[in-house]
């Protein structure tokens, strides 16, 4: 089978970043020191089991450390998190994403201002929770309802989770747009690595029979390609590596499109490439 591979799938530079703090931070543990991340380090299954094996705990809160290291993930923590481990005394090692750490200045800074915080974003994403503490009372924009929960006449400071698509950011500034406020400040707080990635799969997927996105099934960024690829192509496929595979659905086709998501690593897909391209789509086997 004929498959193309998007240009920069794969691990982005702020997973990279966090992998490496977390391989570091494990190798230079002394003996019988617990080291843990706040939540998983990246959204990724087969990386945190493999930072699993090396030593790396999960703490779902920082109340169930007792003691050792924590780590923050790349999606950053909230202020009162890191006042917690402040104060219980935990060695704090800080992987979270620059980007993601922008994202928490820009809304604090708003706020000092005198603008109502707005982010545009999924409020049960960890990077959505962890700006939250950055200012009081951030609104959380997901979609139209949520624009309408908006006080009126306000000044609105504007910001967006990293890993949205452009044009939703867009969408959701019209429609915030048309309703009333005294005064409105935009700043675009999008990765522009994901808005290239999201770029190359859209335009890739519009070129082959079938198109498959690899990474976790609750990365953000992986879903939000997956949902724009799907647009374009209805056979496209979200996946997390070849195992999950139904082979049935290769049959037919003869181009097959691949991406990943930024907390990907490369042997996945280089590992779903290499069987993809070894498989026989003319004829099933029995």
């Amino acid at each position: 089978m004929k498959v193309i591979v998007a240009k920069g799938c794969g691990f982005c530079p702020g997973v990279r970043n966090a992998i490496k703090i977390a391989q570091q931070t494990l190798a230079k543990r002394k003996k019988g020191v617990g080291v843990y991340s706040l939540g998983e380090i990246i959204h990724n299954t087969d990386v945190v089991r493999q930072l699993a094996k090396t030593g790396l705990k999960i703490a779902k809160n920082v109340e169930q450390i007792a003691s050792g290291t924590i780590i923050i993930r790349s999606h950053g923590a909230t202020e009162q998190q890191l006042k917690q481990a402040r104060k219980k005394g935990l060695k704090i090692v800080d992987a979270t994403c620059v980007l993601v750490k922008r994202v928490q200045k820009i809304a604090k800074l708003l706020h000092q201002e005198g603008y109502k915080v707005v982010i545009i974003g999924d409020k049960g994403h960890p990077e959505i929770q962890a700006v939250l503490g950055s200012a009081p009372d951030i609104a959380v924009i997901g979609n139209n309802r949520d624009i309408n929960n908006l006080s009126k006449n306000q000044k609105l400071g504007i910001i967006c989770q990293t890993t949205q698509s452009p044009q939703h950011f867009a969408k959701m500034i019209a429609q915030i747009a048309k309703g009333s406020f005294s005064e409105l400040k935009i700043i675009n707080t999008l990765c522009k690595e994901a808005i290239k990635r999201q770029t190359c799969a859209i335009q890739l997927c519009k070129q082959v029979d079938i198109m498959f996105i690899l990474g976790g099934m609750h990365s953000a960024n992986t879903k939000k390609l997956a949902e724009l690829c799907k647009r374009c192509n209805p056979k496209t496929f979200h996946l997390q590596n070849w195992k999950e595979l139904d082979k049935s659905i290769l049959f037919g086709n003869n181009t097959a499109g691949v991406t990943a998501g930024a907390s990907t690593p490369q042997w996945i897909i280089d590992d779903f490439v290499e069987n993809l391209r070894r498989f026989n789509t003319r004829k099933k086997k029995k």
